[in-house]
């Protein structure tokens, strides 16, 4: 077997080969198994936590999971149009989302195919390739939620000579995800391979988020009907069962202090069973790809993001200030930063970051009782920590919460009821709730779910698919829910800390937006592979799948 340390030119091959578009893929011979060994194997797995994510992450992902959804405002391109529902195919980050995921998915292949080639432990290339395929199912699984019908591909060097291809139909793009996930959890070690890197205990509780999802499309007869109002029940029971692996495994825990989550000090933490990773301490506006960016697009003022700092009128919407209950104090003060808000991780060299309109004190420019901007993901300046620097918070951000798979899991065990009082449930659902300090549930519905989701993972790109899930099998409620929140008008507010919302009508703006419909929760494909390959357009076809799927993993 030959031992040659895998170098730099070669992954960055694997980099550029799989950022090319995803039907104009070069032939790449310098990637080669003689340069690859049991040793160096988990080398071609590192870009999979940032590189190829980075156009997903850097602002699509708050556009999309918490702008579609309402929780956020912004008069930006790339903000704006996700909360007033006008998203078209030539909407700026569009395409640089769909290009993102197929970054992921074709990267993955050219991991996938390459170890197969490789002369080294099988354990060790099963492994490998079993954290390819979550990253792929991972990719799917967006691709699937956000457009539905989408290409499939397991080997790029077959868009070579055809790139010209048709869709393959939402179901089938959920199947690969599923499948994808299902084999990872089946050949991930319990134990990840470094830092930061997925396990099999990663690979379920994607699982619990999938399996979810697709028991409202399954029951739907995949999309026939949707306004079914049930969920199957097959896969609420796997959805159960993959939760249960990760609660029942004893190695993951909530964080006691929620704050905690969203500061560099406490990045892959027992809560983390998903996040990028992002190199920290570098400038991102020279080391483009590798560094978290989202920070310049959100923070509104440039002591709190190494001096870019862009995201002054990113605010709350009064939607989603109005969702936190009174007592919630915490997770809103380390989601939102309102005026009177106090934070001394932020600006240390100048005693700390205090929100307000005084002298020493720091707004966005405008009067700070009026607006609350973004808290979560924003870190401070290079002084507070050497993680950050330009265009780089130094934070790993989240995909996967283990605090989701506990909410999964109840919501697995509610299923069709209206509401239950499951010992179990209970326990996981208010392990969440006192936390933030707040009270306990005896019962829970799915309007509890919902909420908590909402206030949880505000920020962190969720609410939007937790909206999506929901439209597979109740579609109308949903789309009333939306409308219900009148996004035509940019409603007002005053805030007082620590939670005093009050409505402020006499400041209230009327705006462009559009009215929820069925077609509201599916993305149009981006105008420019619409122009490449005007097969996407076409009707999809089904996908032949060429692998038996793993049937025992519980």
């Amino acid at each position: 077997m030959k031992k040659i340390i895998l170098s730099i030119t070669v992954i960055s091959a694997l980099i550029l080969s799989a950022c090319s578009d995803f039907l104009d893929i070069k032939q790449n011979d310098s990637i080669t198994s003689d340069a690859l060994s049991a040793e160096n194997l988990n080398s071609l797995t590192a870009p999979l936590y940032n590189y190829v994510w980075y156009s997903f992450n850097n602002n699509f992902n708050l556009g999309i999971g918490d702008g579609m959804s309402y929780n956020l405002n912004h008069n930006s391109t790339y903000i704006e149009p996700y909360t007033t529902l006008n998203v078209t195919g030539l909407t700026s980050n569009l395409q640089e989302a769909w290009g993102s995921f197929y970054n992921v998915v074709q990267l993955s292949n050219k991991v996938i195919i390459t170890v197969n080639l490789v002369d080294a432990d099988e354990t060790a290339k099963t492994q490998c390739i079993a954290e390819a395929r979550f990253m792929r199912g991972v990719a799917y699984w967006y691709l699937a939620s956000l457009w539905g019908n989408a290409v499939i591909s397991e080997d790029p060097t077959l868009l070579v000579n055809n790139p010209l291809v048709n869709t393959n139909p939402k179901k089938d793009v959920f199947e690969i995800a599923i499948r994808d996930l299902e084999f990872a959890a089946k050949y991930l070690p319990a134990n990840s391979s470094a830092v930061g890197h997925v396990n099999r205990y990663s690979a379920f509780g994607m699982l619990s988020r999938v399996y979810l999802d697709f028991s409202g499309y399954v029951a739907s007869n995949y999309g026939e009907n949707p306004n079914c109002s049930t969920r199957d029940e097959t896969y609420l029971e796997l959805a159960r069962k993959a939760a249960e692996k990760v609660i029942g495994s004893g190695r993951f825990q909530l964080l006691p202090n929620y704050p905690d989550l969203f500061k560099i000090e406490f990045n892959n933490n027992s809560e983390s069973l998903f996040a990028f990773q992002w190199v920290p301490g570098v400038n991102g506006n020279n080391n483009y790809g590798v560094t978290n960016s989202t920070v310049s697009y959100i923070a509104a003022i440039g002591v709190a993001s190494a001096g870019e700092a862009w995201g002054n009128y990113v605010t709350a919407t009064y939607d989603v200030l109005k969702e936190y209950e009174t007592a919630d104090s915490i997770r809103r003060k380390a989601t939102w930063m309102g005026w009177g808000d106090f934070y001394p991780e932020i600006n240390k060299a100048e005693g700390g970051l205090h929100i307000g309109d005084g002298d020493g004190e720091y707004n966005n420019g405008r009067n700070a009782n009026t607006v609350l901007n973004i808290k979560k993901g924003v870190t401070g300046n290079q002084k507070d920590n050497d993680a950050i620097n330009t265009r780089n918070s130094g934070w790993d951000n989240y995909v996967l919460r283990y605090a989701e798979v506990l909410l999964n899991y109840a919501d697995a065990v509610l299923g069709n009821n209206p509401n239950t009082t499951d010992a179990k449930a209970l326990e996981y659902f208010n392990a969440i709730r006192t936390r933030a300090k707040m009270p306990t549930k005896a019962s829970i519905a799915y309007e509890d779910l919902r909420h908590e989701r909402r206030i949880e993972f505000c920020v962190e790109g969720r609410y939007w698919f937790e909206l999506v899930a929901r439209s597979y099998y109740k579609q109308q409620e949903v789309v009333n829910y939306i409308n219900a929140q009148n996004r035509k008008t940019d409603y007002a507010y005053l805030f007082y800390p620590p939670s005093d919302l009050q409505a402020d009508p006499e400041r209230d703006q009327n705006r462009a937006a559009g009215t929820a419909t069925a077609a509201t929760f599916k993305l149009p494909y981006p105008e420019s592979e619409l122009i490449q390959n005007p097969k996407l357009g076409d009707a999809p076809v089904p996908y032949v799948f060429t692998e038996a799927r793993i049937t025992d993993l519980f």
